[in-house]
């Protein structure tokens, strides 16, 4: 992988604010398409669907800091039918976390973890994964976790959803974690595209089925990407009152699949993952962890 030269020493300013502990919760077990699974604490031994993660490596973390460590942590969230939280795992949780380690000064836990909406869980880890948001149905009493969460510090990244369907079915659950508040659209020149890779614009990540498709025939059967209404990637955050931003939705967007498929074919790579998914990953966890 070449290394980016842009890469800003200052990253390892992360470690000062990801004071992490390494234990991490029991195996949660959850149901898939009608079976039950289980999510080994190890993201590599997972056995629910065919992933390549198992072939992910593993690190040290220092001795002399062993919980000063940033760990990704995904969010497993109640959701309607067709709606699933587990989009792009175990590969992207563990290819992130990697690339995050390999091109970066911070201490990276090389375990992920996933986290339930239980403030016990969420507490001590700043920095929230959510995939496919579409068709999540959460409670107010979770919605007030959730938004206790963000206003202690805590900030969650929503990513994997495409057009103005897949974002009405997310906003029920956006209007009980925020009744009071509203989203910002971020502009281009805001610092989290340029804080750490000077991105020139606001990138949008498409599948590694779209690519394919569309660089072998010009045309995809991936219709949620290639319809009208998602054509534009959205960045929208939310501020608290001091103006700190604690929840950006990457909408017609898909980070998790530019992590997950880094392997599927060495174009993808190069212009997806190389160029974009991983950049702005490392953007986004840069700005929420030092503003």
């Amino acid at each position: 992988m070449r290394y980016w030269k842009w890469l800003l020493p200052c990253l390892g300013l992360l470690a000062l604010h990801s004071a992490l502990s390494q234990a991490v919760p029991a195996p949660r077990r959850g149901t898939y398409r009608g079976r039950e699974i289980e999510f080994p604490n190890d993201p590599r031994q997972f056995k629910g669907w065919r992933h390549y993660g198992h072939n992910a490596p593993v690190w040290k973390v220092s001795e002399e800091l062993p919980q000063d460590v940033f760990t990704f942590a995904r969010l497993r969230y109640p959701h309607r039918r067709g709606g699933r939280w587990t989009a792009d795992y175990p590969e992207a949780d563990l290819n992130f976390s990697f690339r995050l380690h390999q091109l970066t000064s911070v201490q990276v836990n090389p375990y992920p973890v996933i986290l339930d909406i239980d403030p016990a869980q969420l507490r001590g880890h700043p920095f929230l994964y959510v995939s496919e948001p579409g068709h999540m149905d959460i409670t107010n009493a979770q919605a007030l976790v959730l938004r206790d969460y963000m206003l202690n510090g805590g900030f969650i990244m929503i990513d994997d959803f495409w057009g103005g369907e897949e974002w009405q079915g997310f906003q029920s659950a956006f209007k009980k974690i925020w009744p009071d508040r509203n989203y910002e659209e971020l502009k281009p020149d805001h610092p989290i595209f340029h804080c750490v890779y000077d991105l020139p614009a606001p990138p949008q990540i498409h599948s590694n089925v779209y690519w394919q498709e569309m660089n072998q025939r010009g045309s995809t059967t991936m219709r949620n990407e290639y319809r009208p209404d998602p054509a534009t990637p959205h960045f929208r955050a939310v501020f608290d009152d001091r103006g700190r931003m604690v929840m950006l939705i990457c909408l017609n967007n898909d980070l998790g699949d530019g992590w997950e498929q880094e392997q599927s074919d060495p174009w993808y790579f190069t212009h997806v993952s190389e160029k974009h998914a991983y950049p702005l990953g490392i953007n986004i966890v840069f700005y929420a962890l030092t503003h």
